[in-house]
């Protein structure tokens, strides 16, 4: 059964940095790529990042690149988004899923399942 467990959100202000983790169930991380979507109060779950299960290619929004970097731990078979210079805008429950990691429009969640997410709230 596969499962994820997101955590490390907060309440920070702008500027400030995080590290989301995502540790995951039922699968180990050779298997299939992990990505990371939010969604914001009101808007619908956007794809963020991803990270390719073969060759540690990834793929990240344009909202967020160069500030959030997403990696990967096989041996605690986690994965993480680091996020660094953080926006009001970004402030969202942050989930992470097994993901089709090729499209160039962003991640696609494999198997429609989710976790908890976990929030992330930037404020002044």
């Amino acid at each position: 059964q596969v499962r994820v467990v997101e955590s490390g959100g907060g309440s920070v202000q702008p500027g400030s940095s995080l590290r989301l983790s995502c540790l995951v169930s039922g699968f180990t991380l050779d298997y299939y790529p992990i990505g990371w979507f939010r969604r914001a109060p009101g808007q619908e779950r956007e794809g963020v990042s991803c990270i390719s299960n073969i060759d540690d290619s990834t793929y990240y929004a344009d909202s967020v690149k160069g500030r959030f970097t997403i990696s990967r731990d096989d041996r605690k078979n986690t994965v993480y988004l680091q996020m660094n210079t953080l926006k009001p805008e970004d402030t969202a429950d942050y989930y992470c899923a097994a993901v089709d990691c090729s499209t160039v429009t962003g991640p696609v969640n494999l198997f429609n399942s989710w976790g908890r997410g976990t929030q992330v709230t930037v404020f002044s």
